[in-house]
């Protein structure tokens, strides 16, 4: 048997329990079946009525699971006795954590050889429910994706693999989100052969960490106060924070008393002319917000009870 057969023989033994929720996770877990895992219940959340008509919504987990022929399981609360004798009656190998709620010890401790989690940082940096929003927010160069064994405290646990990501001056949390998906869902494979064939070495992040602990940027959730843009701040920043909400939340600011959110910017730098929070425009071209040091251009935006718009088209229409 080649050493390629090896691995795969010993990767598709493993009975392995899958987490998740979203769309992000739902890469990881084609990953996995691709890859010949065994998996043998895929956990994810209840059915949620939405929209206007609330009908009954699927995740996204689950409608992947189902087509695929996986047993799921959707537990309202992960401490219920019967939820937690079914899984112990799965007598899972590993399970597989991406994009899922928080889960009590019981749960995350089950298995021989205990969960791993995939996160979209290099950890210890951005540990926090938003990482891909705040790394682009706070205008990183760089971020990635990290496996790691879950354990008490969120996002601490000892690190797997990771895998650095560039990060484009205007790229949005979107668009970094739909490339770290897919190359988290290979690192998720490459961490599970490792795991399988026992030549993956743990390392505690404290040993990461070191004497930087006050270096330390963390990525809390997000709230509404959040998203509100201050034009008292320099151009980079808010162009930053516009790219790091687009397309959700999305940030957001008021114009003649209305409601405007904004998706896509551009930067100009010079001195404005008009203080910062005020705008310019020739009403058929450009709109533009003053900052402290120069202007933000609006390029894609979503005024108050309409649609998403390209800025031209708002102004054509724009009285």
């Amino acid at each position: 048997m080649s050493e390629t057969q090896n691995t795969n023989y010993k990767l598709q033994t493993l009975r392995i329990i899958f987490m998740g929720t979203p769309e992000f996770a739902v890469a990881s877990l084609d990953a996995l079946v691709n890859a010949g895992c065994k998996i043998v219940a895929v956990i994810t959340a209840p059915d949620k009525p939405s929209g206007r008509g609330m009908k009954i919504n699927e995740s996204a987990v689950k409608k992947y699971a189902l087509e695929k022929g996986l047993t799921v399981l959707q537990p309202e609360k992960l401490k219920d006795p019967q939820f937690i004798e079914t899984l112990r009656s799965l007598h899972a190998d590993l399970q597989i954590v991406v994009a899922f709620r928080m889960l009590p010890e019981i749960v995350w401790n089950m298995p021989t050889m205990g969960t791993v989690n995939l996160h979209g940082s290099i950890l210890p940096q951005y540990r926090g429910a938003a990482p891909i929003n705040w790394a682009v927010i706070n205008g990183e160069k760089e971020t990635g994706v990290t496996t790691f064994k879950l354990q008490h405290e969120i996002d601490t646990g000892d690190i797997l693999l990771s895998r650095k990501i560039p990060i484009g001056e205007n790229e949005t949390a979107g668009e970094l989100h739909d490339e770290m998906k897919i190359i988290g869902a290979d690192l998720l494979v490459e961490t599970i052969k490792g795991l399988a064939e026992g030549n993956l070495k743990e390392q505690a992040q404290s040993s990461v960490i070191g004497q930087q602990q006050s270096d330390l940027k963390h990525a809390p959730k997000i709230f509404t106060e959040d998203c509100r843009i201050d034009f008292s701040k320099t151009v980079d920043e808010v162009h930053n924070l516009i790219r790091g909400l687009s397309p959700f939340p999305g940030a957001f600011t008021h114009m003649d008393n209305k409601l405007l959110k904004i998706y896509r910017s551009e930067k100009e730098k010079k001195q404005p002319s008009v203080e910062a929070g005020n705008y310019e425009t020739d009403k058929k071209t450009f709109l533009k917000f003053a900052c402290a040091d120069g202007y933000i251009h609006l390029k894609e935006i979503q005024p108050e009870g309409k649609k998403k718009m390209m800025i031209e088209d708002f102004l054509r229409g724009w009285r």
